[in-house]
This record gives structure tokens, C-alpha cells and sequence, in this order.
């Protein structure tokens, strides 16, 4: 381990892309400490220790929005905008026209979603911005004249929405420039800087719910690595070819289908699209909003059961963007590959994406385990603790991730890689 890390350094563009990527997450990090100029968060705590919706969101901002820091609403508004315009491009033609068109559709799409994250981003600063303010977020100056102006109002607006923002333009350097996704290392990062807190709150209860609580992550991360290694093997061969006195091809490999090939994206999808309604409904000023949100809330069994639904619906969705078995029967028809016993063409994709269809529904069975059962047991024993099976889930995925794509940086140059 310690060896591979020390290869990693060695090589000059992996060692930047490192150095690059430490730099970005610093930044968001410095962002989710500098306040919004005008706002007086002490006079809105209430919201917050409760595990409510906001304590939930604030998780996923590493602690800005209980500041009202100026990336106070993190990478939510992003992920969400990117959520809709996936499922737009399945019942509009014209976006799935963008998609089809390759590398210019795509760019199109991206920048769409950046247009509607804006958008988002302001609906979200508002609502926050008139909610806090029934609270005394806007206290009253020193000459008694209250500090909630249209001046004032569209500053913090402006401010919270340039930073949702930011934030999405630093999880893209991440991606294009650095080591892993950059919307999963920045919900990584914001999760793991709570958790110093979160474990100091666990340590006030009995030592019984730490030997649990530490069983129950010992068992998730090793559920987590286990089933992320796991792969189905399809067997692919390929025919000889001969070029004047050479003989080309005939060689046996395999094709590898991941049971988890979405990672931990289901999961983040699924806690994204699940709070930002009832973080909306938690803004409006009528009863029958908040009272939808109590009950569909992140503490509330409903929210969990809705959650399950999800991430195994957004698990099927995102392998099926990740592999297009149509494609890769056409790659293997294209270089004299086929797999023994099917004719190549359609029906090796037909036979690849049945394979995949059985193979991913215990992969998102498991992701949806790990979120319900550690969360299940946490409320069962009473324990005010918000890294559950969620958070947990997402830190070890993106761990994961993160160090498969430096071992095929590594293994690209021969270097021996961290997994072996």
C-alpha cells in the first residue's frame, strides 16, 4: 500500500493531478468557512440537532449551511439539475438527439444542466433567505432599522447562488483536471469533516452503542469492498486471422461485467432528488408544506422506504448510461471477437444485457441494504447520529473509486497497483 502510494508521487502528472485535486477540495473546504455578509445564523440553530431535513442537508454541505457560509447549499443544486436532465433526455427527443451526436451533444447537455443548476441554485437561496428571516437570521442594526432590505436580501441571494455555483465549477476541474469524480469527492470531503463532531456526540452514550455502532461500519466497509470487486466474467474469443505468413487474433479473454457498476451514484442521487422537495416544502409558509415534510423527512420511515426505491430504480438507470450492450457487441463483431455458443451482433447483445440485468439487481439490492439496515438499527436504538448507512456508503464508494483510478494510472506505466 505504502509502496504504491510512494510510485504514485513518483510519476510527475499523476503527482499534479494529486496536488491539483488536494488544492480544489482546500478551496471548497475555505468556502464552507467564510459567511454570508448580513446573516445572523444563531438566531436559527433551532432548525439544526433535531435530524431533520436540514440537519441532513447540512451533512452534505460539511457544515456550511448551519453557518450560511457562502457554499452553504454545496453541490445539492447541482446534482439535482443533473438528475432531471438525464431523465428529460429519455422522453425528449430532442435532448436524446443532442446525446446521440457524441462529444458536441453532450457539451450542449452539460451546459444546459449548468444554466438550470443556476436557476435551481437561486429558487434554493431565496427560499432559504425568507425562511431564515421568520427566525431573526436578519437581526435589527444598532439604530433599530431591521437588517432585511432589497439591498441586503440580494446580496445574500446573489452570494449563496454564485457559490452553488463555484462549487459545481470545482467538482468539474476535479473531474477534467484531477484524481476522481468531483461531485462524489466533494460530498466525500463534506461528510468526513462532519464526522470528528459526529463521533464525539456518539461518545456521550454508553460504551454497548459504540462496540455496535463500530461492528456495523466494520461490516459495511467490508460489505462495500466485497460486492464492489465482484464481477461476472463473460468469455470472449477471438478468431485467427491471416495476414501473408502471420497469424493474427485467436486469443481468449474475458469481458467484465461489475455487479455494482454505478457505484455509489444511485445513492447519491436517490438522497438528492429525495430532499430537495421537502427542503422546499420546509421553506413555504403553509402548515400543510411543513407537515408533508415531517412526515417524508430524512428521520421518518417513509423517506427511507422511498430511498430504498430509488437507488435501486437510479442503479438500473445509471448502468445502463455507463454500458450500452448494443455498442460493445458491435465493438467485438468489429474486431473478430464473439462469445462462445452466441452469434455475434444482436444477439451478443442481447445475451449482454441480460446477463447485466440479472447481475445488477443484487448490486443495487445491496446498495439499498446498506442504506436501510445501519440506519434501521440506529433508530432502533435510539442513537442521535446522522452518519448512517448513506454516509457511510458514499465515503468508502468514493474511496474506492478514487484508488481504482490511480491503479490504472499506475498500472498504465507498470506499476504494481493498490488492489491486488
Amino acid at each position: 500500500m505504502f509502496q504504491s502510494l510512494l510510485n504514485a508521487w513518483k510519476l510527475p502528472d499523476l503527482r499534479k493531478k494529486l496536488l491539483f485535486t488536494a488544492l480544489i477540495i482546500a478551496i471548497y473546504r475555505l468556502g464552507c468557512f467564510i459567511p454570508v455578509p448580513g446573516v445572523d445564523m444563531d438566531a436559527a440553530q433551532e432548525f439544526f440537532g433535531s435530524g431533520g431535513v436540514f440537519d441532513f442537508y447540512d451533512l452534505f454541505t460539511g457544515g456550511a449551511l448551519q453557518t450560511m457560509a457562502i457554499f452553504a447549499m454545496g453541490i445539492m443544486p447541482y446534482i439535482t439539475a443533473s438528475i432531471i436532465m438525464q431523465l428529460l433526455t429519455m422522453v425528449s427527443p430532442k435532448l436524446e438527439a443532442l446525446m446521440k451526436e457524441g462529444p458536441a451533444g453532450q457539451k450542449k447537455v452539460n451546459q444546459y444542466t449548468r444554466y438550470f443548476t443556476a436557476v435551481l441554485s437561486l429558487i434554493e437561496a431565496i427560499g432559504f433567505v425568507f425562511l431564515f428571516k421568520n427566525y431573526g437570521a436578519f437581526p435589527v442594526d444598532e439604530a433599530g432599522n431591521s437588517t432585511f432590505t432589497l439591498m441586503n436580501v440580494w446580496l445574500v441571494v446573489m452570494t449563496l447562488t454564485v457559490g452553488a455555483v463555484t462549487v459545481m465549477w470545482l467538482g468539474e476541474l476535479i473531474t477534467q483536471r484531477g484524481i476522481g469524480n468531483g461531485i462524489s469527492l466533494m460530498i466525500f470531503a463534506s461528510i468526513v469533516s462532519r464526522l470528528p463532531s459526529g463521533l464525539q456526540k456518539l461518545f456521550t452514550y454508553n460504551p454497548g452503542i459504540w462496540v455496535a455502532m463500530a461492528v456495523i461500519a466494520v461490516l459495511v466497509i467490508a460489505g462495500v469492498i466485497y460486492v464492489t470487486q465482484g464481477q461476472r466474467r463473460i468469455p470472449v474469443q477471438y478468431a485467427k486471422r491471416v495476414v501473408g505468413r502471420k497469424v493474427y487474433g485467436g486469443q481468449s479473454t474475458y469481458l467484465p461485467l461489475r455487479i455494482n457498476m454505478a457505484g455509489v451514484i444511485p445513492v447519491i442521487f436517490a438522497s438528492s432528488i429525495l430532499l430537495f422537495p421537502v427542503t422546499i416544502a420546509e421553506m413555504t409558509p403553509w402548515t400543510w408544506a411543513k407537515t408533508f415534510a415531517s412526515w417524508v423527512g430524512p428521520s421518518t420511515w417513509w423517506y427511507l422506504v422511498a430511498e430504498v426505491i430509488l437507488i435501486i430504480l437510479f442503479t438500473y438507470f445509471y448502468t445502463a448510461v455507463q454500458f450500452n450492450p448494443i455498442d460493445q457487441a458491435d465493438n467485438l463483431k468489429k474486431y473478430g471477437g464473439f462469445v462462445p455458443g452466441i452469434r455475434p451482433g444482436r444477439p451478443t447483445a442481447a445475451y449482454l444485457d441480460r446477463v447485466l440485468t440479472r447481475i445488477t439487481l443484487p448490486g443495487a439490492l445491496f446498495l439499498a441494504a446498506v442504506v436501510l439496515l445501519p440506519t434501521a438499527i440506529i433508530k432502533g436504538l435510539g442513537v442521535d447520529f446522522y452518519f448512517g448507512g448513506t454516509s457511510l456508503l458514499i465515503v468508502v464508494g468514493v474511496a474506492l473509486d478514487t484508488m481504482q483510478q490511480m491503479e490504472s494510472q499506475l498500472l498504465m506505466r507498470h506499476y504494481e497497483g493498490f488492489l491486488k
